[in-house]
C-alpha cells in the first residue's frame, strides 16, 4: 500500500474545466472518499489516478513515484467498477485467478492458495464453481473486490461500487467493505455521490463541486464544521435550513434579525468574529431545531410531518415569515400534526454561521 499525492492537477474537456488545480494528499492505508454531485470532478480525479485520462497540468504520485505519465498497467493499482465487470464465461475461481495469470502466472498451487485465501476473506468460498450469472448482486460485488485484492496492489480504486445494489444490501456491503479495509489496511480511493456511504466508510472525505476541492477532512469535521454553504448543504440526510439576516444586540444577548424573525444567537460558535450589524447566513440542520408544544421559543406552525424509522421529522413555518419552511427533528415519541402551533428551540451548538458573500463558514477549522 502507498500514499497518493495530487499536486496542481488540472483537466479540461474543451472549454469545460473538469478539475481545477487539485492539491490532495492521501496517506498510506487511508480510506478516502471522493464525494460530490454529478459533474463535480470526483470521477475525473479517479480516472486520472488510474491512468484512464491524461492530466493537462500538475503531477500525481503513488508513494514517491511519479505516475501521471505511465499507462494504467504500470501504476500497480486495482480498480472495482460500478458494473462489477466480471467475465461471464469464467467461474468465480477463474475470475479471481485471472489477474495472477495475466501478469506473472505463478505456479498453480500458489494461485489455488491465494484464491482460496481471498475467497475465505470475502465469504465466497462456496461460490468458486459458479458463474457470474448465478450470483446475486452482492455476491458479484464481493467477487469484483476479491479480484482487486488478489494482486495486493499499492492502491485500490472503487468507482461507485454499490450504486447498483438495493438499499438494504448497500448498507450490508458498506459494513463488509469497512470490515475488509480494517483487515487488509490498504489504501482505498472510493468515488461516490452518496454522502451516507462517504460518512460511514471514510477516514477522510474530499468534497468536490464544479471541479474544485471544497474540503478534505474526517467525516465528523465535514459534518460539524463544513467549510462553506455548499458542503453544509450537500452533506447531511436532509437539506440544511438557511436564513439570511444581520447580527443585532438585545437584552438577552446577540440576536439574528431576519425577514420578520428574531432568533437568539446566545452560545453560537463564531460570534466573536462578528460585530453588531454584520450580515450573516444562519445554517441549522434538522437536529439543531426542536419543536415543542409548550410554546416556548420561536412561534411556528407545523406544515407537515414525516416518520423516518424512529425519528419524526417536522416541517414548520415560522409565524414571523410563513414563506419560510424549516425542517426540524422531534424528540422520540413526539406526536405532531399539520396545523399544530409549536415553539422552536434552537440548539446553539448545532448552529452554523456563514459569510453571505463568500459562503465561507465563520467557524470552519
Amino acid at each position: 500500500m502507498s500514499s497518493v499525492t495530487f499536486q496542481g492537477v488540472s483537466k479540461r474537456f474543451g472549454k469545460v474545466v473538469a478539475l481545477d488545480d487539485l492539491d490532495l494528499a492521501i496517506e498510506e492505508g487511508e480510506f478516502v472518499s471522493l464525494l460530490g454531485p454529478s459533474g463535480s470532478g470526483k470521477t475525473t480525479t479517479l480516472n486520472l489516478l488510474a491512468g484512464l485520462l491524461a492530466v493537462d497540468g500538475g503531477t500525481i504520485r503513488i508513494g514517491e513515484r511519479l505516475v501521471h505519465g505511465l499507462p494504467p498497467d504500470k501504476r500497480d493499482i486495482a480498480m472495482v467498477f460500478q458494473n462489477y465487470a466480471l467475465y461471464p464465461h469464467m467461474t468465480v475461481f477463474e475470475n479471481l485467478a485471472f489477474p495472477l495469470k495475466a501478469r506473472a502466472s505463478p505456479p498453480a498451487a500458489e494461485i489455488e492458495q491465494r484464491v482460496q485465501r481471498v475467497a475465505q476473506t470475502l465469504g465466497v468460498s462456496e461460490l468458486l464453481a459458479r458463474y457470474p450469472k448465478e450470483l446475486s448482486g452482492g455476491q458479484q460485488q464481493r467477487v469484483a473486490l476479491g479480484r482487486a485484492m488478489i494482486r495486493n496492489p499499492r492502491v485500490f480504486l472503487l468507482d461507485e461500487p454499490l450504486s447498483n445494489l438495493d438499499a438494504r444490501l448497500r448498507i450490508r456491503m458498506r459494513h463488509d467493505i469497512k470490515a475488509l479495509h480494517a483487515q487488509i489496511r490498504g489504501t482505498i480511493v472510493y468515488v461516490t455521490h452518496d454522502q451516507a456511504e462517504a460518512m460511514t466508510l471514510s477516514s477522510r472525505i474530499a468534497v468536490f463541486n464544479k471541479g474544485r476541492l471544497q474540503q478534505f477532512a474526517p467525516p465528523e469535521e465535514i459534518y460539524d464544521y463544513p467549510a462553506n454553504m455548499f458542503v453544509a448543504n450537500f452533506v447531511g440526510e436532509r437539506e440544511i435550513n438557511f436564513l439570511n439576516g444581520r447580527v443585532a444586540g438585545g437584552p438577552g444577548g446577540p440576536m439574528l434579525e431576519a425577514e420578520g424573525i428574531a432568533i437568539s444567537l446566545a452560545g453560537v460558535r463564531g460570534l466573536d468574529a462578528l460585530s453588531a450589524g454584520a450580515q450573516v447566513v444562519l445554517g441549522v440542520r434538522a437536529e439543531g431545531l426542536t419543536p415543542t408544544l409548550d410554546g416556548a421559543g420561536l412561534p411556528a406552525t407545523v406544515s407537515q410531518t414525516e416518520l423516518s424509522g424512529p425519528d419524526l421529522v417536522v416541517y414548520i413555518r415560522p409565524e414571523g415569515n410563513p414563506a419560510q419552511e424549516w425542517c426540524c427533528r422531534a424528540e422520540p415519541g413526539s406526536r405532531f400534526r399539520a396545523g399544530d402551533r409549536v415553539g422552536i428551540a434552537l440548539h446553539p451548538s448545532r448552529a452554523l454561521l456563514f459569510d453571505p458573500d463568500t459562503e465561507r463558514n465563520f467557524q470552519a477549522k
